[in-house]
C-alpha cells in the first residue's frame, strides 16, 4: 500500500510540476485578452477593486491576471519576481512555485496569504504579502513580504500548513482556515493585525477530516480510509457559514479525481454538517461538483458575491484537449429552497 501511495505521489508531483512550469511566461504583459476557459490557473482566487477583478493563482511568484468582466483576462505579472527570500531555507525541497494564494481586504490593505511547500511532505509554511492597492498603475502599488505566519513540522504536527484562507467570524474575529490531508482542515485565530496566529498550535480547531468516514452508499463520493481533503474555503451566506473543500487527487491532468464538497454551520468554528447531518469532522460533505466528460478534476474553489450574484471560482482540466493544464472555471451559484449551494456542471 505504501508503495502504491508513493507512486501516486510521484506521478502527481511530476504532473503538477510540469503543469505549473508550462504556465505562460509573465515577464511581459499579454497584449490580447484570453477568455476564461483558456486562462491557465491552479487554485484561483479573485478580488475586485474599482470595477476590475484581479485573479491570483498558484505558480512561480504567484501569477496575476486582471479583467473587467470575469471573462476576458490579461496577465499582469507576479507578486514576487522570483520567490520570498526566506522560502528555500524554510522548505529545503521548495521548487519555486508558491501555492494556493488567498486574497482579502482589511483596514485599507490587501492581505495575500500563500503556501511554500513540497509534494508529499508537511514541512510547509504559510506566508503573507500585503499591498495598499491591486492596480499596477497606482503609485502606491508595492507588495510587501511579511514572512512566515504559520509553519508545520514533520513528526511534530499532524497537519499541513498549506491552502490558507482568511475568514471573518461572527464578532469580527479573523481566522485562518488551512490544511491538506494528514488530520484534516484546521482553523486558527489571527492577531488583530492579521499577521500572526495567536492560538496554540496544539489546540487548532479541526473543521473537517477524512480519517473517520460514515457508511457510504454506492453514490457517495466518500471512500473509506482516505484522508484526501484540502483547500478549505469558508463562505458566509444568509444564516450559515459554508465550508467548501476538495477531495480526491489533484494535479494528474485529465486523470485527476478532484471534486468539491460542502457542509454548513451557524458558527464559523463549526461543526459543519452536510445535507444528511453528517459532520465533516467525521468524513461528511455533500458533493457539490465533480468532473464530467468535458471538464475533469474540478476543484480547489473559492466563492464571491459580485453585484448581488454568487460565483464559484475553481480550476479544471479540459477533457477535449487531453492537456495536463488546469484552466480557470467560473460558475454561478444558485441556492436551493433549503439554503444549499447548487452549481451547474461546467
Amino acid at each position: 500500500m505504501k508503495r502504491i501511495l508513493a507512486t501516486i505521489l510521484l506521478i502527481g508531483t511530476a504532473t503538477a510540476m510540469a503543469d505549473m512550469i508550462t504556465n505562460p511566461p509573465v515577464t511581459a504583459k499579454s497584449t490580447e485578452p484570453l477568455i476564461t476557459e483558456k486562462v491557465l490557473a491552479h487554485d484561483p482566487v479573485i478580488a475586485r477593486e474599482k470595477g476590475v477583478c484581479y485573479l491570483f493563482t498558484t505558480g512561480p511568484g504567484i501569477t496575476i491576471w486582471q479583467s473587467k468582466d470575469m471573462r476576458h483576462w490579461l496577465q499582469e505579472g507576479r507578486i514576487y519576481p522570483d520567490r520570498p527570500a526566506w522560502a528555500d531555507a524554510a522548505v529545503p525541497k521548495f521548487n519555486g512555485h508558491l501555492w494556493a494564494p488567498d486574497i482579502s481586504f482589511y483596514n485599507g490593505t490587501y492581505y495575500l496569504y500563500y503556501a511554500v511547500s513540497a509534494f508529499g511532505s508537511n514541512r510547509s509554511c504559510i506566508g503573507l504579502a500585503t499591498n495598499k492597492t491591486l492596480s499596477p498603475t497606482d503609485p502606491a502599488y508595492q507588495w510587501v513580504d511579511h514572512g512566515i505566519v504559520l509553519d508545520s513540522v514533520p513528526g511534530a504536527d499532524n497537519w499541513n500548513a498549506i491552502d490558507p484562507q482568511l475568514v471573518e467570524g461572527e464578532h469580527g474575529q479573523a481566522y485562518l482556515a488551512f490544511g491538506s490531508f494528514w488530520s484534516g482542515l484546521k482553523l486558527a485565530r489571527l492577531s488583530p493585525d492579521r499577521m500572526s496566529v495567536i492560538d496554540d498550535r496544539k489546540q487548532f480547531i479541526t473543521i473537517a477530516s477524512r480519517e473517520r468516514v460514515h457508511k457510504a452508499g454506492k453514490d457517495s463520493p466518500l471512500e473509506k480510509g482516505k484522508k484526501d481533503v484540502e483547500g478549505p474555503f469558508i463562505y458566509h451566506h444568509g444564516d450559515y457559514y459554508y465550508l467548501f473543500a476538495s477531495t480526491g487527487l489533484c494535479c494528474l491532468g485529465p486523470a485527476s479525481t478532484y471534486r468539491m464538497i460542502v457542509g454548513r454551520s451557524k458558527s464559523v468554528t463549526g461543526p459543519y454538517l452536510d445535507t444528511d447531518g453528517v459532520p465533516m469532522l467525521e468524513g461528511g460533505g455533500t458533493l457539490l461538483l465533480q468532473g464530467n466528460k468535458d471538464w475533469q478534476g474540478v476543484g480547489h474553489n473559492s466563492a464571491y458575491k459580485f453585484d448581488g450574484v454568487d460565483y464559484l471560482v475553481f480550476h479544471g482540466y479540459d477533457a477535449s484537449t487531453k492537456e495536463a493544464l488546469p484552466k480557470l472555471r467560473i460558475e454561478v451559484i444558485k441556492w436551493s429552497p433549503e439554503g444549499w449551494p447548487v452549481v451547474a456542471q461546467p
